[in-house]
C-alpha cells in the first residue's frame, strides 16, 4: 500500500529482458532497501529481488509488461520511487495499490504560471473510472482530476510536484501508467453487479 506521494526520483541503471524484465535502478541517498521489500516505481507496485550498497533489482513479468509502461524503460529512465507504507505512517494523499489498471497517455500540456496542466487520454473502458474532483494516480504521484473529458481527464500540477516527480520531464505522446481510486472502483463494481440482479 502507497499513498502517492512521491520520495524520490531515481534513475534506471541497467535492462536484462530474458523470460522476464529484470531492471537494476540506483538507490537514493539514505534510503536502505531490504530484500523483499515493495517499492512503488513509476506507481507500479515492484518486489526487490536483488540489491548491493548502491543499488536494487526489481523483476517484471509478462502480464505486468502488457498492463504497464514497464516495458517502456530504458537506461537513463527518470523513474518515481516510494517506499511502501508502514504502520504509524502518516497518510497525506490516497490510497495507492500500486497495481494498475491501464495506460494513458498525454495528449495535451498547458503551462499556466509555474504549473502545469496535463491533458491524459484513457481507453474508454476505464472512463466510468473517472471522477470531477476524485483521486487519480499518474506514474505513481496521487493527483486530483480536475476535469473530466470525454476522452480522459486533465490534472493540475503544482510546482512542488513538478520539482519532485518525474512529471516535468513528460511530453506530449508519452504513455504514463493510471491506477484509478481504489474506493471507486469498488463502489462502481458493486453498482454494475446490482443493476445485473434487477
Amino acid at each position: 500500500m502507497f499513498t502517492g506521494i512521491i520520495k524520490s526520483v531515481s534513475e534506471v541503471k541497467s535492462l536484462k529482458n530474458t523470460d522476464v524484465l529484470s531492471v537494476l535502478i540506483k538507490t537514493p541517498k539514505s534510503w536502505n532497501v531490504a530484500l523483499g521489500d515493495s517499492i512503488s516505481i513509476n506507481g507500479i507496485c515492484s518486489t526487490v529481488a536483488k540489491k548491493s550498497a548502491r543499488d536494487f533489482e526489481v523483476t517484471y513479468i509478462p502480464e505486468t509488461l502488457r498492463k504497464t509502461t514497464a516495458k517502456d524503460f530504458v537506461i537513463g529512465s527518470v523513474i518515481n520511487l516510494e517506499k511502501s507504507l508502514c504502520v504509524g505512517d502518516t497518510l497525506d494523499a490516497h490510497f495507492v495499490t500500486g497495481h494498475i489498471d491501464t495506460v494513458g497517455m498525454i495528449q495535451n500540456i498547458k503551462n499556466e504560471g509555474k504549473s502545469k496542466i496535463f491533458s491524459i487520454t484513457l481507453p474508454k473502458e476505464f472512463l466510468d473510472y473517472i471522477v470531477y474532483k476524485g483521486s487519480i494516480t499518474i506514474d505513481g504521484v496521487g493527483l486530483t482530476v480536475s476535469l473530466k473529458t470525454s476522452k480522459g481527464f486533465e490534472v493540475s500540477l503544482i510546482p512542488y510536484t513538478l520539482s519532485n516527480t518525474n512529471l516535468d520531464k513528460r511530453k506530449v505522446g508519452d504513455r504514463v501508467n493510471i491506477e484509478t481510486d481504489m474506493i471507486g472502483k469498488y463502489v462502481l463494481n458493486y453498482a454494475k453487479k446490482t443493476k445485473n440482479r434487477k
